[in-house]
């Protein structure tokens, strides 16, 4: 039963578009999330960014959640979210988060996005992006390992996949420089998230719910730092939202924050290796860049 399971799981991946599988190496992914608010002008600004960096044939657009504003309801993704970021949409693939979660059972984020929202039939899913594997996940729902259908579906994806680089993206992160530390404004399960994706190797984890971008370094689960096999986080909630004020005192390990400017983040996905950089907004200063090899 469980081969038959894993083996259902890859032929899904099989049956995506192939702009999202072939193509000649490297490719680019690039998103952010906490993206539309009609009241701000974040959204569009980033969108617009986007259009200058990414090629509609072969790449693919990310959101990190928080989608549309306030509410995630079906009107604030009409006319917030599909006039800036709508037209990515064909090749987007899209993370929930909370404030998607404020209209009863997000009916608004399903509603937009379709299939494309669950094309597992869940909430969560994974598809091919070059030669990497992405996972979307979603951190409002339980996510233990071995216990929830998540946490289970988590390790047997990983197991099964033939993959050697792989990164996994959902709204709220483990770690987070804010104005009030320690950061705990987190769902119980990420951190279970965070073991299994150190198990199997995955390199990047890509959040949002902060509203600022932050690159920590290296880490494993509990926080200690891990050159060798530790999982890099970034926080890229800059998508569109109004931006938070920098906290006076910074997260363990963080590495980099900025919060002055709206931005995207842009990863090239080589095959046993990606570089990753951060475009600020027109008029935005903050830039960040490197590069690093996957580590199995």
């Amino acid at each position: 039963m469980r081969r038959g399971y894993l083996l259902l799981c890859f032929g899904i991946l099989l049956l995506l578009p192939q702009a999202l599988i072939a193509g000649e190496t490297p490719v680019y992914l690039i998103g952010a999330g906490d993206i539309a608010a009609c009241s701000s002008p974040g959204d569009e600004a980033t969108a617009r960014l986007i259009e200058g960096l990414i090629d509609l044939k072969r790449d693919a657009v990310f959101t990190a959640g928080d989608n549309a504003y306030p509410e995630g309801s079906p009107e604030d993704f009409e006319k917030c979210y599909g006039p800036s970021w709508g037209r990515f949409k064909t090749i987007t693939r899209p993370a929930l988060g909370n404030h998607d979660y404020a209209t009863r059972g997000a009916e608004g984020y399903y509603q937009y996005f379709g299939d494309a929202a669950r094309p597992e039939g869940f909430s969560f899913y994974a598809f091919e992006h070059g030669e990497w594997l992405i996972l979307i996940l979603n951190s409002s729902i339980d996510g233990r390992m071995g216990e929830s259908i998540q946490g289970k579906w988590l390790q047997e994806t990983l197991e099964a996949s033939p993959h050697r680089c792989a990164m996994a993206i959902w709204h709220h992160p483990l770690h987070a420089s804010t104005t009030t530390q320690p950061y705990r404004d987190r769902p119980r399960d990420v951190g279970d998230l965070w073991r299994v994706l150190y198990q199997y190797g995955v390199e990047v984890v890509v959040n949002g719910h902060v509203h600022a971008y932050e690159r920590f370094a290296p880490q494993n689960p509990d926080g200690e730092l891990d050159p060798k096999r530790g999982i890099r986080q970034f926080i890229v909630g800059t998508g569109g939202a109004p931006l938070n004020k920098p906290p006076e005192k910074r997260a363990a390990h963080s590495e980099v924050f900025d919060s002055s400017t709206w931005g995207v983040i842009r990863f090239e996905l080589r095959p046993d290796s990606y570089a990753w950089e951060f475009f600020p907004v027109e008029g935005g200063t903050f830039h960040d860049s490197g590069e690093a090899k996957c580590v199995k």
